[in-house]
Parts: structure tokens; C-alpha cells; sequence
């Protein structure tokens, strides 16, 4: 009897530990994300109208958002009644997450045509492309794009039950995954020569490598649900590397900003 109730006992200080820590975790994260992304939108090079700084902040603002949708929901249900009295309005919040994150990596292809194009890209630049520089890359993200976000919509996700089936969540994370891989292949090929990206390739590769694990095996071990922490982080690092290369000291002088991506200024090129 005795020996039950310290169990008990136990078990609700382990629950309350949980809950403060991983709700300081969340509230720090949305803070961090959105106060980068702010400083982002007012450095110099989103103040000049640059536009590759302009996305990378609203690559984290996208992002903040989306996320808080899913963390304030979960940060509410752990500290009352429980995640799982609240499985309704954790649907929603994954909901608007996975269709925020959709949105992000869509900025981030977007941000990587502007900062790093190619030289074909850039002998074109005013030619109209309805596609942009690079149709091939553009119909594969946004298609895998439209698919993820429509896959998300269907109803048979079941996303607001308490036990949504795994083999939903496996398909509507196909093309997801596709797009990531594709945004992955695009940052390798053309920013690890970067000063400020170089690591954004491997940012995005362990962002979706936690990730993977969460959906296939966390509604059967909740212990598995501890790598969206990491995945988590992943992001951070991600944007703190947009917040150095436009937000950053160097940005007082265009012409360093320009070095630091490995392009010439305007001067070098005449």
C-alpha cells in the first residue's frame, strides 16, 4: 500500500518536473525565434529592401508562429489537466504547424534562389519565369508543397483524436520529407561556401533526422517524443545563422555582407 502511493507520488513529481522544464524549453524557444526574426526585419540589409534578408526573417517569424500554435496548447495542457485531456486543441496546433512548416521550407527555397544563385540564374534574372531561375528544382518543392499541405487537410489524419492513425502519418509526411530532402541538396550545392550558411545543410539534414523517428515510433514509446527537443534546436541554429548574416555587425558595409556570401560587389564586378 505503502509502496504504491511513494510510486504515485513519484510519478506526479516526475509529471511536474516535466512540465516546468519543457515549458520553460517552449516559451524560451518562441521568444528566441521571434526576437531573431525581428532583428532580422530591421538590420540594415531588410531595412535596404534586400530581399534574401527580408525571407530570413520571416523564415523564423513563420516559424515562431506556426510553432506556438502546437507549444502554447501543450504548455497549457501540461500544467492543468494533462496532454491527454486536451488532444482537441493539440490537433490543432499540430495542425497549423505542419502547415506553417510547409510555409517555411517554401521561404527558405525561396531564400536560397536569391542569395545563392547560379550564374545561369543570374545571367536570367530579368528574364519572367513563372517557375523562377530553376523550373525543374520549383515544380518538385512545390508540388511536394501542395501535395503535404493537402494530404494534411484530409480527414483521414484524425488529427484531433487522441490516437491518430500512424499510417496517415506516414503518408502525409512523404512528400514533406521529399521537400526537405530537396532543400538539403540545395544548401549543400550552393551555401557551405557561405561564411554564415556553410552549416545550414547539416542543420536542416538533423532537423528532419529527429524529426523521422517522432513520427513513426513516439505514439508507441513516448520517450521518443524528447527528440523534438533537439529538433527543436536544430531550428535555432538555423536561424541564428540568418540573424548573423544580416543582423550582424559586418552589415554596417554592403560590400562585406556581399564577400561573406561569396558573391562581388559592384565595384569588383567592374
Amino acid at each position: 500500500m505503502r509502496s504504491s502511493m511513494n510510486r504515485r507520488r513519484t510519478k506526479k513529481g516526475v509529471v511536474a518536473l516535466r512540465a516546468i522544464f519543457e515549458s520553460a524549453f517552449d516559451i524560451t524557444y518562441l521568444l528566441t525565434i521571434f526576437t531573431l526574426g525581428v532583428l532580422i526585419l530591421r538590420g540594415g540589409p531588410a531595412r535596404r529592401g534586400e530581399l534574401p534578408a527580408q525571407l530570413a526573417g520571416w523564415t523564423a517569424i513563420v516559424l515562431g508562429f506556426g510553432d506556438s500554435f502546437h507549444l502554447l496548447a501543450r504548455v497549457w495542457a501540461l500544467n492543468t489537466t494533462g496532454v491527454e485531456a486536451h488532444h482537441v486543441s493539440l490537433g490543432y496546433g499540430k495542425l497549423v504547424t505542419a502547415l506553417t512548416m510547409t510555409a517555411f521550407y517554401v521561404l527558405v527555397y525561396l531564400l536560397i534562389l536569391r542569395r545563392w544563385p547560379t550564374a545561369r540564374e543570374t545571367r536570367t534574372e530579368g528574364t519572367y519565369r513563372p517557375l523562377g531561375p530553376s523550373p525543374v528544382m520549383s515544380i518538385v518543392v512545390y508540388t511536394a508543397a501542395i501535395v503535404h499541405v493537402l494530404l494534411v487537410l484530409l480527414p483521414q489524419n484524425d488529427i484531433f483524436s487522441a490516437d491518430p492513425p500512424l499510417s496517415w502519418g506516414i503518408i502525409r509526411n512523404i512528400p514533406f520529407l521529399i521537400l526537405g530532402v530537396v532543400i538539403i541538396g540545395a544548401l549543400w550545392v550552393r551555401a557551405r561556401g557561405d561564411a554564415f550558411y556553410r552549416f545550414a545543410w547539416p542543420a536542416v539534414t538533423l532537423s528532419f533526422g529527429f524529426y523521422l523517428p517522432v513520427v513513426l515510433w513516439a505514439q508507441q514509446n513516448e520517450t521518443v517524443g524528447l527528440l523534438m527537443i533537439p529538433k527543436t534546436l536544430a531550428y535555432v541554429w538555423l536561424v541564428v545563422m540568418g540573424y548573423r548574416a544580416f543582423a550582424g555587425k559586418h552589415n554596417s558595409d554592403p560590400d562585406d555582407a556581399l564577400r561573406a556570401a561569396g558573391t562581388t560587389t559592384p565595384t569588383e564586378r567592374a
